[in-house]
């Protein structure tokens, strides 16, 4: 990997090499870390977009472009484990308005129910607007001539428009990893049309389920009057533009390596007996968002301890919660509205050295996640609203055995492809404590039946058959 040397700041940028192949993105898929000796180094990022795309960029000497992490920073052009990455910087004012602002406290809620009021700000709108033509220039410098240009997610939706403009040539793919929401919601924006005509840039649209896609085709129809046929949209310059759904997916394979390694399966028995043994142990593995339905989820299960349904001396719950945006305000309430749940929980049904919930917030390595689902009797995926979840599927691939108990929301785009989870209303606390118990307590071979049914799910459609078929729909889009 690159270290130190790439770190210095620069008047000017030097100019990438160029790929045939490229994927835009908000972040770049490394972090940067400082080494014993004061140097500077690049591992890998966790979050669900980068494992899902780390295959694929390994697979092709392809270029990734996207921000560094750190604002008010120029960095050139390195190369990481073969592949290019190329930094976007944003300055501290882009970082609060574009980011923490627009993308996050604008169109996050707005995409996901409104389950906290979006803010419409236009300076906010300007940042967006701004870091979005700045992604596309530089993309438009890496890519080789007809080069295949991935954008991903709600950050970049004005880039597939700003690229073509700058690019003609190239074939462009969008894929938005949350919800598209009804137009109902999504008609509370100021700036609707704007958006519709960005993504509008790119040959294929995709969106995690089929819903999100006939959302998109109804604004179009709605409100810029544009023909649509099934899942085309014909462009008034003689294009079309398919939109479509692909749910996204992930390395089941790897993960199920993994989980099955000996080191992975000591460390799965030693967190367990640092728990206490207990006969039942729950887990919830969450980004701290209030889309993800913690504080139900919380609530429900010291209920049931409450309640004397489960006891506190056999049932133990971990949750982990990875920090997520801690300088928005309603990420920062939320995280201490669930430090006093957790807190009084323990305290009323809790005794000295057992507390029901361990509640731990902070990242682990991909080696520890798989310990901790191999461990887990049951996972409680509970979102209140979800692109797709790509922590239910791990916990699937995880489970060599085909044994354990995955309860995951009716609003998690997971449940439309693991229908043999026990399905819930997160909203619904009496609900969602009865689906606990009835995956605790069901007999191991329902359990076994219905994991084996989900395991064969994810594992037949893995990440790499979710980017081949996205990519080669975009290679035949391009030819129509």
């Amino acid at each position: 990997m690159s270290s130190g040397s790439s770190q210095k700041r620069k008047p000017k940028a030097a100019r990438p090499q160029t790929a045939s192949f490229v994927v835009v993105a908000n972040r770049l898929p490394v972090d940067r870390i400082e080494l014993p000796d004061g140097s500077v180094d690049w591992r890998t990022s966790p979050g669900g977009l980068v494992s899902a795309f780390e295959p694929i960029m390994h697979s092709h000497e392809g270029a990734w472009v996207g921000w560094h992490g750190a604002p008010d920073e120029e960095l050139d052009p390195f190369n990481s484990d073969g592949m290019e990455l190329v930094p976007v910087p944003l300055s501290t004012e882009e970082v609060e308005h574009y980011y923490e602002g627009f993308s996050n406290a604008t169109l996050w809620p707005l995409y996901h129910d409104v389950i906290a009021h979006p803010e419409f700000h236009r300076d906010w709108w300007v940042a967006y607007r701004t870091v979005n033509q700045r992604f596309a220039e530089r993309t438009a410098e890496v890519a080789e001539t007809d080069a295949l240009v991935w954008v991903q997610d709600y950050q970049l939706q004005l880039v597939p428009q700003m690229l073509r403009q700058l690019r003609p040539d190239l074939r462009i793919g969008f894929f938005l990893h949350i919800p598209f929401p009804p137009t109902e919601l999504y008609q509370q924006l100021p700036w609707r049309n704007q958006l519709i005509e960005g993504l509008l840039g790119a040959d294929l649209v995709g969106f995690q389920l089929p819903g999100g896609a006939q959302n998109f085709l109804r604004l179009v129809r709605q409100r810029l009057h544009y023909e649509t046929r099934r899942d085309r949209i014909q462009m008034p310059e003689g294009r079309t533009v398919i939109a479509r759904a692909y749910p996204i997916a992930i390395d089941a394979t790897g993960l199920d390596q993994l989980a099955r390694s000996p080191e992975t399966a000591e460390r799965a028995a030693e967190i367990r007996s640092d728990l206490g043994d207990p006969e039942t142990i729950l887990l919830g593995v969450d980004r701290l968002d209030y889309t993800k339905g913690l504080p139900q989820r919380i609530q429900a299960f010291g209920e049931l301890i409450a309640d004397g349904a489960l006891d506190a001396d056999k049932a133990a719950f971990v949750q982990v919660a990875t920090p997520s945006r801690e300088r928005v305000d309603q990420y920062r309430k939320l995280r201490d509205d669930i430090d006093r749940l957790v807190g009084r929980i323990n305290g009323d049904v809790g005794r000295y050295g057992r507390p029901p919930i361990t509640y731990l917030h902070s990242s682990y390595p991909r080696e520890e996640m798989a310990a901790l689902y191999r461990m887990a009797d049951v996972m409680v995926v509970t979102p209140l609203r979800d692109g797709m979840n790509l922590v239910a599927k791990e916990y699937v691939a995880c489970r060599a055995e085909s044994d354990g108990a995955l309860v995951l929301s009716e609003f998690a785009g997971a449940a439309k492809e693991l229908r043999q989870a026990y399905l819930v209303n997160p909203y619904d606390i009496n609900a969602l404590k009865e689906r606990i118990l009835e995956a605790i307590h069901d007999s191991p071979r329902t359990k076994s039946r219905r994991m084996r049914i989900m395991r064969r799910q994810v594992f037949e459609n893995d990440i790499e058959h979710w980017a081949k078929v996205f990519l080669d729909d975009l290679a035949a889009s391009h030819r129509d």
